[in-house]
């Protein structure tokens, strides 16, 4: 079975884990959706979770300004390096469920 790309992933499939993610380490649904608010702009009870993860970021009201200052290695990757557009915005969004389940707190994950 061929593999699927990150990009053509539906957001449907990628939240779950995400969430699944954060509440192994005691944080909540609510804080996810935070972070994900924050990045990109949506309002998550407004999400269409049927499209794919690179609409999802392509089509997002607003990413925020201070995604700049998310520094830091997502699978041995520093995020500022990253060339690409679109996964740099996929690795800023994972650094920050990282950090999220690491236990810092939202305050600080949001910069």
């Amino acid at each position: 079975m061929p593999r699927t790309s990150i990009f053509e992933m539906k957001f449907s499939k990628i939240y779950p884990l995400l969430l699944q993610k954060v509440e192994r380490k005691g944080r909540t649904k609510e804080e996810l959706d935070a972070v994900i608010e924050w990045l990109t702009g949506y309002n998550m009870n407004e999400v269409n979770q049927d499209m794919t993860y690179e609409d999802f970021f392509n089509k997002a009201p607003a990413i925020n300004p201070r995604a700049e200052l998310i520094k830091g290695k997502v699978c041995g990757v520093q995020v500022e390096l990253i060339e690409d557009p679109l996964m740099q915005k996929i690795r800023w969004l994972d650094k920050l469920v990282d950090e999220l389940a690491k236990g810092k707190s939202l305050d600080k994950v949001l910069r």
